[in-house]
């Protein structure tokens, strides 16, 4: 059986983000909780078109750059609270409202990683064929090499990793991180395989 404090931390986790937020900034933990799983690094794509393998997709989402940081945007679409611009980092750290700051990226908040690493286990899950995460890696804490969309880096050499800003580095030598993967798109996973992949890590 499920610890209701694990059932209610994976259910924040399918939320948007400022929920996720929300639970990573204020929750203080009396005692190590037993796993998250969320959306690394953020986007820079649209649902089923991959700007790294498409000419014209990569123009829609140059041109989505004009709008994606614009504050009332991001306060009303939650999908450009993950907007990530590899080419213009400058730009997404000092206008992203919300994932450049979960992540640590204009500086610590000790909140943010003290709670993370109070997790038993932060567990990571890559849709293979997943159509509307763009990059995928993303899913796993990479996400494209600085200044420029087709290369893809892991999180172990990213700076979020090797600074330890977030504690994933901590956790990493700690056992603490799962990356697991799986067949199939978006969120399209089994009960069975909820059952044998995700459940263990509540009992």
């Amino acid at each position: 059986m499920a610890s209701s404090s694990g059932l209610w931390l994976l259910a924040v986790a399918f939320l948007p983000g400022s929920c996720a937020s929300l639970a990573l900034g204020h929750l203080d933990p009396p005692a190590p909780l037993p796993l998250v799983i969320w959306h690394g690094m953020g986007v820079f794509g649209l649902p089923r078109c991959p700007g790294e393998s498409s000419h014209i997709c990569d123009l829609i989402r140059k041109t989505l750059n004009a709008g994606a940081y614009n504050k009332a945007i991001q306060e009303r679409l939650v999908q450009a609270e993950y907007w990530h611009d590899p080419i213009k980092e400058d730009i997404y750290r000092n206008h992203s409202i919300f994932l450049a700051d979960i992540n640590q990226e204009r500086g610590v908040n000790e909140s943010y990683r003290k709670n993370l690493m109070a997790l038993k286990k932060f567990v990571m899950v890559k849709f293979l064929n997943d159509s509307i995460v763009d990059p995928v890696d993303s899913e796993w804490f990479g996400f494209y090499r600085s200044g420029q969309a087709k290369e893809t880096i892991p999180l172990q050499e990213s700076t979020l990793y090797t600074q330890d800003r977030l504690g994933l580095k901590a956790m990493d030598n700690a056992g603490q991180l799962v990356f697991l993967a799986l067949e199939g798109d978006h969120l399209q996973l089994s009960e069975a395989w909820f059952y044998a992949h995700i459940i263990p890590f509540l009992e």
